[in-house]
């Protein structure tokens, strides 16, 4: 069974963590990935490793592509062709602020986080519905709303679920407007003589002279990946931070970072693949996943509405231990719902 700790609430961000094994039954890893939609920084950390395998090397260079359009329309997301092309299924969510919403003539709901003067509605649009409904009245006001009483346009991220039609569709779909294709950058380095925290699977709160918290790995991976001094050198006046004790030094570790548009789906292959690592014997009693979302989503998990007024982040990182148990955290910022 999984385990939930509520770890650190402040008026910023929430934090927390949950422990389990990937064979067992009520394992929520899968579900958890597959509905966290935006992604847009993956890193994994393998400690005592310099050389990346094949195949996990194949699979980081096959994240992309994904796509950008610039001042799309929004009405063209609710055209018949495009629904039938592209929407498997799946809703349009838009975060407005006052003036635009009363703008639209849509129907919204305020948003929970709009505190005691409403400034900001969400509006939510279920296309699939929409499209087996396109005589209704509903379709002809949102339609109207679109194209007469506020057209509005934005700049869009697109990226490709393979469903069995090619990519190249989406490029010759929306050749009237500015599209790019792009790749994600990727970073690949090796990290020598790196000073880790000592983990051990069974304690998330950690045992002192014995292995460190699973807040304590939170902050160290924000330290590691940032690239910060880890030192604290008395004449560093950029960072104090140190590696949380108990720790070892490995000679090695191999840190790579994909950034770009993720799907879920890759990062479920990434998991996938991390998780096989351990199926020889390593040096490495643990490795690392950390997914970022964007800071400006409407959504976080799911449908939850995301907020970045205040920060905006909302990540996960999976500590996988060489016996299959993981740890998973979870962070939101203040305006945000709990993680799920």
């Amino acid at each position: 069974m999984a385990t939930l700790r509520r770890l650190r609430e402040t008026p910023r961000h929430l934090l927390v963590c949950e422990k389990s094994n990937f064979g067992h039954d009520k394992s929520r890893h899968r579900h958890l990935v597959e509905t966290h939609y935006h992604n847009y920084r993956v890193s994994f950390l393998i400690p005592e490793c310099g050389i990346l395998s094949k195949e996990l090397k194949n699979l980081v260079m096959e994240t992309g592509p994904y796509y950008f359009v610039k001042n799309l329309p929004l009405h063209e997301l609710i055209s018949q062709e495009f629904i039938n092309t592209f929407v498997k299924k799946g809703k349009l969510i838009l975060s407005l602020d006052k003036d635009t919403y009363e703008e639209s003539g849509l129907q919204g709901r305020p948003s929970q986080y709009s505190g005691r003067k409403t400034m900001k509605f969400i509006v939510s649009i279920d296309l699939m519905d929409l499209s087996f409904n396109l005589d209704s009245k509903k379709y002809e006001r949102i339609s109207w709303s679109f194209k007469e009483k506020k057209p509005l346009k934005f700049d869009f991220l697109l990226a490709w679920h393979h469903t069995g039609i090619e990519e190249s569709v989406m490029m010759s779909y929306f050749s009237n407007y500015q599209i790019q294709e792009h790749q994600p950058k990727v970073s690949l380095s090796t990290v020598r003589d790196l000073q880790c925290p000592v983990l051990q699977s069974g304690e998330l709160g950690g045992t002192p002279e014995v292995s460190c918290s699973t807040l304590e790995l939170f902050d160290w991976l924000g330290a590691v990946f940032s690239n910060a001094n880890l030192n604290n050198e008395p004449n560093n006046f950029i960072s104090t931070y140190c590696c949380p004790e108990p720790s070892t030094v490995v000679a090695k570790a191999y840190l790579c970072t994909v950034t770009g548009f993720i799907l879920p789906e890759k990062i479920r292959l990434l998991l996938e693949q991390l998780c096989h690592y351990f199926d020889e014997p390593k040096l490495a009693p643990w490795v690392t996943l950390s997914v970022q979302g964007f800071a400006d989503s409407p959504v976080s998990w799911r449908e939850n509405e995301h907020g970045f007024r205040k920060g905006g982040e909302h990540l996960y990182n999976f500590v996988i231990f060489n016996n299959q148990d993981y740890w998973l955290q979870m962070a939101v910022g203040a305006n945000d719902d709990c993680p799920p």
